[in-house]
């Protein structure tokens, strides 16, 4: 590695997986694919490969930048109605992965997963049954036993995509102190209260914050100078700005924007959305129009003025990721099997195409080192 290389993990399915929609995608990844990007021009070049990883469908790092942790999206681990957690070494100069050790995650198909700041504990979001569980890290950054389980109850309008919980994802926020587990089966953002030391999860108060019947939530984003906060909803294919109280971990509805062109009538469903390092734009993804929707973030106030939409260059932009330095945006698009690397225009805040992408199956997880 050089300094004007950055270390690139995708994470993808391996075997097929049935979504919450029927759909059954067969999943063409090799396991965890690693590659070199080039800071200068955009360029990816393969570089490594953990093989014999089930379905490590999204990925986190530990803050020490020595570990990496990978959900395991199942519906059975070890005989029983669960997915994994798995854990790996970074070589600090290749970069390749080595396996430490898998735990169950108690709820099935496992779908996000991130660490707390202080690199004590890791916190996996169960899709399939509307779960969260909480996983103490080892001195040698394997998983122990998990510390906390949440089982969440309840549904809503959508008959088919909301007739139980769906948790999303586990989101901290820059504190550690909050985490956010918008669930798409509840259409609520339900926000505990964590202990890392002990790996312990307690409901907030206020416990949740609710969205509009149907919306369908799915990832939420803080922005990184201001007290503000980015919610992307699955089904009706909006983004909702929060105002964010970090001294109670509460949420106050501010704006709601659309992901979609004015007149769109296809069927599309969002997926990712993220901040630039700055905090002045952010940005959506929508899977069936298969593009990136754009946002600047008016600094005074958090509402977000759009931008348009670029075209994902593939289909089904299931994740994406803006690289540390803000330079380049890395889209993922799940059913073309391919990686396109945009540069973010730090002026006006377009992703423009740089020529370069990289050819990986089925990914639904990209994260920069």
């Amino acid at each position: 590695m050089t300094e004007h290389e950055r270390l690139v993990y995708v994470g993808t399915y391996t075997e097929p997986i049935r979504f919450g929609t029927g759909q059954v995608l067969e999943g063409k990844g090799r396991g965890i694919h690693i590659l070199r990007l080039d800071m200068a021009t955009g360029a990816l070049t393969p570089c490594g490969l953990a093989e014999g990883v089930r379905n490590p469908s999204f990925l986190a790092f530990h803050p020490s930048r020595r570990f990496l942790y990978a959900v395991n999206e199942l519906k059975e681990y070890e005989g029983e109605p669960s997915g994994a957690v798995s854990a790996f070494a970074i070589h600090p100069e290749t970069g390749a992965l080595t396996f430490l050790n898998s735990r169950p995650t108690h709820g099935t198909d496992p779908c996000h997963v991130t660490v707390d700041p202080a690199g004590r504990v890791v916190l996996v979001a169960n899709f399939a049954s509307g779960s969260v569980c909480a996983l103490p890290i080892l001195a040698d950054g394997s998983l122990g036993e998990p510390s906390a389980f949440i089982q969440h109850r309840g549904s809503s309008v959508d008959p088919v995509r909301q007739a139980g919980p769906h948790a999303h994802a586990v989101t901290l926020d820059e504190s550690g102190r909050f985490l956010f587990v918008p669930d798409l089966g509840l259409d609520r953002v339900m926000i505990y209260r964590l202990d890392a030391e002990r790996g312990a999860l307690v409901p907030n108060d206020p416990p949740w914050v609710s969205v509009p019947a149907g919306a369908g939530p799915r990832q939420i984003a803080f922005h990184p100078n201001g007290p503000y906060a980015y919610l992307i909803n699955e089904l009706n294919s909006t983004v909702i700005a929060f105002r964010y109280d970090a001294s109670r971990g509460a949420l106050e509805h501010i704006q709601t924007v659309p992901t979609l062109p004015y007149g769109y009538l296809g069927k599309s469903t969002t997926a990712e959305v993220q901040i630039t390092p700055d905090g002045h734009y952010v940005y959506g993804s929508n899977r069936g129009h298969d593009s990136i929707a754009m946002y600047a973030v008016d600094p005074a106030t958090g509402m977000l003025n759009g931008l348009g939409q670029v075209s994902s260059q593939g289909r089904i932009p299931r994740h994406f990721v803006i690289d540390p330095t803000g330079r380049f945006a890395l889209v993922a698009n799940q059913d073309t099997d391919n990686l396109v690397v945009f540069r973010v225009d730090a002026a006006t805040g377009a992703l423009l195409l740089t020529g370069h992408q990289a050819e990986v199956p089925t990914p639904v997880c990209v994260k920069v080192l």
